[in-house]
């Protein structure tokens, strides 16, 4: 993953440099998929998961030297990998598709590309093809398939920051070289898209140059021509179809939708033994549930092992993340954001219709859940998955105002609250109707 894109990302919606970059999408019926799945999982597997360093920034940053990183092409096998089991974690998880690291910045494919030799079926120990079968596993499941592909190579010789003999030049002074490698890239992407026809592209690697030099809308035209239906990031500089902020949530809610939140989850990306900073469950419940308030998917991620061992951790993550995910998936998926800063003081989700409301409650805050600037009437609040209903008053309403006031809902019972997050589900009369104003005799 690259470390400097957040950073650019926070300057830029900070009004700092430059202008935000803007989703080039312009089919949202294609996009309602991707708004209605919620969860998605990251896989960041390569030959940096045999000695469990950093995914080619390791030698970028020069913690090891190129020749070392490169060395654990030996270690690859994937003698334990399989993609079944893998595709049904994920389904298990809850999570509606799956990206895997096709190729990251270091240039070795996970498929037997004809573009060059640098892939695992033609210079590790596992001699195969790994893409092909995940692929097959999660469509098998009915999950949707998403390809992550870094469009920068620091192995590839022509390419101008060649990190292996420390080479650059610059692009207007050779542009035989950039065509050549321009060349080289997009033609993995035509095999990407004519072999694994991917739900989604997730582009990185586009910070070194802009969209021209990339050719970012042609590579874009290139992909929907095979796939019109196909979803692209927000990193083919500019040519994308949403945001991507990375480890760090959002403090105010994007103003462009919709977005994703890719997360470790640990520090690192791929397979780090040295890595102890596991998430718990009730850490990575939260952080999904603001997620999804907030009009978001989570892309959470894995790091297996070189040869295809999921880590314990990881696999409690995801299984636990399910099990709550099954328990109040109607709030989950197939809904809307939730309502906006200083309705609610905690996430929440809307149903499509609008006439339900769902409030995620932390495990063991068994105080008044408060409600403010509702004008609806309240047909009915249970916890859900259970038995268990809740009053509730109204507070502060004068009867010559228009103002609503504030809704205060009985404390969820001890025995009906979920061990991590308990979800209340809120019946109004009709589509949701929130007041806006500042107060006193204005609605507005």
């Amino acid at each position: 993953m690259k470390r400097v894109y957040y950073i650019l990302v926070l300057f830029l919606s900070a009004g700092l440099i430059g202008k935000a970059q803007t989703p080039a999408n312009n089919n949202p019926e294609k996009m309602q998929w991707f708004r209605d799945a919620k969860l998605g999982i990251f896989i960041h597997w390569g030959i940096y998961s045999v000695d469990g360093v950093d995914e080619s920034w390791s030698f970028y940053n020069k913690k090891m030297s190129y020749l070392d990183y490169m060395q654990q092409l030996n270690g690859f096998t994937a003698k334990n990998y399989d993609p079944r089991a893998w595709a049904d974690l994920i389904r298990e998880s809850g999570a509606r598709y799956a990206v895997i690291t096709t190729k990251h910045h270091d240039g070795i494919a996970l498929w037997d590309t004809k573009a060059n030799h640098m892939s695992t079926a033609k210079l590790t120990p596992a001699r195969k093809d790994v893409l092909t079968p995940f692929f097959d596993a999660l469509r098998r499941t009915g999950i949707k398939t998403g390809a992550y592909f870094s469009i920068l190579d620091w192995s590839h010789q022509d390419y101008p920051g060649f990190i292996k003999d420390s080479s650059r030049y610059d692009i207007k002074n050779d542009t035989a070289r950039w065509n050549r490698y321009r060349n080289f890239y997009q033609a993995q992407i035509r095999e990407l898209s004519g072999q694994f026809n991917p739900d989604l592209f997730w582009f990185d690697g586009d910070w070194e140059h802009s969209a021209e030099e990339w050719q970012a809308k042609k590579v874009r035209d290139m992909i929907l021509s095979h796939n019109p239906n196909a979803i692209i990031n927000g990193r083919l500089a500019g040519y994308g179809d949403y945001e991507t902020p990375e480890q760090n949530f959002p403090i105010t809610r994007p103003s462009l939708n919709p977005w994703e939140l890719c997360m470790t989850s640990n520090n690192n990306w791929g397979y780090h033994p040295d890595d102890s900073a596991y998430k718990t469950p009730y850490e990575l419940i939260t952080i999904f549930a603001d997620v999804i308030s907030n009009g978001g998917n989570l892309l959470f991620d894995i790091g297996p092992r070189e040869d295809g061992w999921i880590p314990t951790e990881q696999v409690h993550l995801l299984k636990e993340l399910g099990k709550w995910n099954s328990k109040y998936s109607d709030a989950i998926f197939n809904t809307d954001a939730g309502m906006p800063p200083g309705h609610y003081y905690g996430a929440s989700t809307i149903s499509k219709d609008s006439s339900t409301i769902y409030l995620f409650v932390p495990a063991h805050d068994r105080g008044k859940i408060v409600i403010k600037g509702l004008f609806n009437n309240i047909t009915g609040i249970n916890v859900m998955n259970t038995d268990q209903q809740l009053h509730h008053k109204i507070v502060g309403k004068i009867s010559w105002s228009p103002v609503p006031g504030l809704v205060y809902i009985d404390e969820i019972p001890e025995d009906a609250m979920d061990e991590y997050m308990t979800v209340v589900e809120v019946k109004l009369d009709g589509p949701i109707r929130l007041y806006k104003g500042k107060g006193g005799l204005s609605v507005d």
